[in-house]
């Protein structure tokens, strides 16, 4: 793939984040990166194994990613080990073993369904994988000395299946910092330069294959960051975070993908090359927010990275979530649970003690 200079994409310099500070918090410790096949936990491994740590266990569901991510980390890919696992975080069983056989410390939570336009339709698979997986995820971590979740800036303000699944997951979190005595926290960023999917990746593609290329709108904005910088934020989570927060990177301003486009043209040799604007998807917003509207951004004692405070979910509101009805009905569900509890708000106007079955069984009618 052609190579772009990315200070030109993300219209600053890369952040440059201090890792060594951060060396004594991993070093001799058991970690444990969950989703570890993807493009955010595979970069984890990397920068977590040159951190020494005493252990460095993988788990994914995709065999092929995980063969990669060794290979990777250790030029060989035997996939016989007992630090490298196939396990899927819908099986609450084989997560529990995991924890009680490898007894982590440290646990990166990277693993996550992200594609907005395919939870727009299946959003039961979001509920599935993003919540209710997270959810076992942190009962059986209830022992660690810390727990990073991955977010996305799409839980700021959500308007869509992905947004309102990772906000329910950033609450979560904030509930268990309330209930295990380890550092629960969470890390929002942007959309990752070269991650899979991402618009570099997809634009780089349509222009080596000679066109068009295809943007959501000519307005549409996006924060962007490398996957390098990206890993560096989730690794500070576990120096500088607090109990329950999220965690936010200076990304700087968002980005114009049209610019993005044009700049992927011109770097193939042909500036003239076809852009196709194909209209913002359902769920899909012109422009992101890293804060929500009921957000203060604090500072934390690192120059380039925010926190805000969210509202603790107890998990018990899960369960009126039915990942088996019609994808309207799920869509709705998730939408009110992101709002359950803040300020004593119900959706049916009840107090907070009393079910939502109610209202949400009159969506489904």
């Amino acid at each position: 793939m052609l190579k772009v200079p990315l200070g030109d994409i993300l219209g600053r310099r890369q952040a440059d984040i201090d890792l060594g500070s951060v060396g004594n918090h991993l070093a001799g410790k058991r970690v444990l990166v969950v989703g570890a096949g993807g493009s955010i936990g595979s970069e984890i491994s990397q920068q977590v194994r040159d951190l020494d740590p005493a252990e460095l266990t993988l788990v994914d569901r995709d065999e092929s990613a995980l063969h990669a991510v060794q290979l990777s980390l250790y030029g060989r890919a035997l996939l016989s080990t007992p630090d490298t696992i196939l396990a899927d975080l819908r099986d609450a069983e084989a997560i529990r073993t995991i924890f009680a056989t490898r007894r982590p410390q440290v646990v990166f939570h990277a693993a996550a369904l992200k594609h907005l336009p395919l939870l727009q339709r299946f959003p039961g698979e979001a509920v599935k994988t993003n919540v209710w997986g997270t959810q076992t995820l942190l009962d059986a971590a209830r022992d660690v000395e810390c727990f990073v979740n991955i977010s996305t800036d799409k839980a700021a303000n959500p308007t869509s299946v992905l947004g309102y699944s990772k906000r329910i997951t950033e609450r979560l979190t904030a509930y268990a910092a309330t209930q295990f005595p380890g550092r629960f926290l969470s890390v929002r960023f942007g959309n990752v330069l070269g991650s899979r999917g991402s618009v570099l990746t997809a634009f780089q593609a349509q222009a080596a294959a000679g066109g068009p290329i295809t943007v959501t709108h000519p307005k549409v904005t996006r924060y962007l960051m490398t996957v390098q910088e990206a890993v560096h934020l989730v690794i500070q989570a576990t120096a500088i975070g607090q109990c329950g927060e999220v965690l936010v990177a200076n990304m700087g301003a968002p980005v114009a993908i049209e610019a993005v486009a044009r700049h992927i043209a011109a770097a193939h040799g042909d500036a003239s090359l076809d852009i196709v604007y194909t209209g913002l998807r359902p769920g899909e917003k012109l422009h992101e927010d890293l804060f929500g509207s009921d957000e203060a951004a604090l500072a934390t004692r690192h120059p380039l990275i925010s926190y805000v405070d969210v509202p603790p979910l107890d998990p018990s509101e899960l369960r009126f979530l039915d990942a088996y009805a019609c994808p309207d009905a799920i869509s709705a569900q998730l939408a009110l649970v992101c709002q359950v509890g803040i300020d004593g708000w119900r959706p049916d106007g009840t107090e907070s003690s009393e079910p939502l079955l109610g209202v949400l069984s009159k969506i489904e009618a």
